[in-house]
């Protein structure tokens, strides 16, 4: 789903233009900072459809009868919106997105058997190599206490079968995807002690952080709201 620009409550910076994603498992606030940060920025916003994936309640159900149907799904349907992004200026207004188009092989790791898998990795590099890259990737990360919390406080039905271990592997899963991750300056935010949504001071004290950025990594470990 791509937003038109949203009215920025400020000058334009340098963050204009730039192509922004942000990424982190379940949970962990991707979508409300995605959110905040159009905003801020006077940026595009895109978001990805996962409550139009009709494969999605049944994974939850039977993961293993409908892992592969589910993920080709999301493969397919982000394929199409970054396509869509790539025709757009993105030189002069600049796109928040609230997931990295390469974040699908994460869960696609951890869901499809061996043999599956392998024909997804084929169609997923025949995909990625036609598509933009982000100027900076925001990766959140937060304890799967902190993840399960959260869940729970948002009260999505199809999720209320998540349990704590798979939260564990699926957060494991993108810590080691990026700690080797070299396609764009990158940004990693411990979350767990923050909330840049209850707490205006924690959202002014990381789109700081957001507005310093420029190569390479960077970790910020905020003190926190509480």
């Amino acid at each position: 789903m791509i937003l038109p620009r949203v009215k920025a409550g400020m000058a334009a910076d340098r963050t204009t233009g730039r192509y922004i994603a942000v990424e982190g498992p379940i949970g962990v606030g991707k979508t409300a900072l995605a959110r905040r940060l159009a905003s801020e920025f006077g940026s595009r916003l895109l978001l990805e459809t996962v409550e139009e994936n009709p494969f999605l309640r049944k994974f939850y159900e039977d993961p293993e009868r409908h892992a592969f149907q589910t993920q080709l799904f999301f493969l397919l349907e982000r394929y199409r919106q970054q396509r869509e992004l790539g025709q757009l200026d993105l030189f002069t207004q600049g796109t928040v997105a609230d997931y990295l188009f390469a974040k699908d092989g994460i869960f696609a790791s951890l869901t499809l058997g061996a043999d599956e898998f392998q024909l997804y990795q084929q169609i997923f590099q025949m995909l990625d190599q036609r598509l933009p890259r982000p100027d900076l990737v925001i990766y959140l990360e937060a304890r799967t206490d902190v993840l399960m919390r959260r869940l729970k406080k948002r009260e999505r039905d199809y999720e209320r079968g998540i349990t704590p271990e798979y939260l564990e592997k699926l957060t494991e899963a993108f810590r080691s995807y990026f700690h080797n991750y070299t396609e764009a300056p990158l940004l990693v935010v411990n979350c767990s002690d923050i909330d840049f949504v209850e707490h205006g001071g924690d959202l002014a004290d990381l789109i700081k952080e957001v507005r310093a950025m420029k190569q390479g990594v960077q970790h910020y470990i905020p003190l926190g709201s509480r």
